[in-house]
């Protein structure tokens, strides 16, 4: 499992206002799409360095197909990326000043201290 996998894919997507879209519409393609051509680069590096052993494990590629936040976070997921990443996708399905935010921390309520580890 790669926590910072996770955690670069929350950062790198929230960041970019199509794959946003592309992520809320068709999570399966885009989660393919960002493992296959952006997992393996180096994080705000623009000279083409690479890895090539990045890979989401089955557990995690299907919390982030699902948009399981709660998984994520069970996963080591941080839960501020999550949350902002899930603000820019969902927010807006909603009627009520912060209801989408309260709704997030309501489903996540059942963690009792210590958190799973989000250390990357």
């Amino acid at each position: 499992m790669s926590k910072y996998l996770l955690n670069k894919f929350l950062y790198t997507v929230d960041r970019d206002p199509d794959l946003v879209e592309r992520y809320r519409e068709e999570p399966r393609a885009l989660v393919e799409w960002w493992e296959a051509e952006r997992a393996n680069a180096v994080l705000n590096c623009h000279t083409g360095e690479a890895s090539t052993w990045l890979r989401f494990e089955d557990a995690e590629r299907e919390a982030l197909v699902a948009h399981d936040h709660i998984r994520l976070f069970e996963l080591g997921a941080h839960p501020f990326l999550t949350l902002t990443l899930f603000i820019a996708m969902f927010e807006r399905d909603n009627t009520e000043p912060l209801e989408y935010q309260k709704a997030y921390g309501a489903r996540l309520a059942h963690f009792d201290l210590p958190y799973p580890d989000i250390a990357t």
